[in-house]
């Protein structure tokens, strides 16, 4: 199983920050309220997400404050997945 922090923060860095020190991108780098995200980058983010951890998110659950850190993406999938 994909540890989530570790293949988010890769996915951002490859998508949306290439050439960014890894070191810059931390579990709470505001990604969404940071203007790293824009809609378009959400709505790819949650695909990947989807596609990666095999989970489906609803409407409800796609907004700034779920998605805006590494550190609440992971905790969103982990409760997806149903771990603590």
């Amino acid at each position: 199983m994909t540890d989530v922090v570790p293949a988010v923060k890769q996915y951002v860095l490859d998508q949306y920050l290439p050439g960014e020190n890894p070191a810059n991108l931390t579990l709470t780098t505001p990604l969404v309220s940071g203007g790293i995200l824009d809609s378009l980058a959400i709505l790819d983010l949650v695909a990947y997400l989807e596609k990666t951890f095999g989970i489906e998110l609803e409407a409800h659950e796609v907004d700034r404050d779920r998605l805006d850190t590494l550190e609440r993406i992971a905790a969103l999938v982990n409760g997806k997945l149903g771990r603590s």
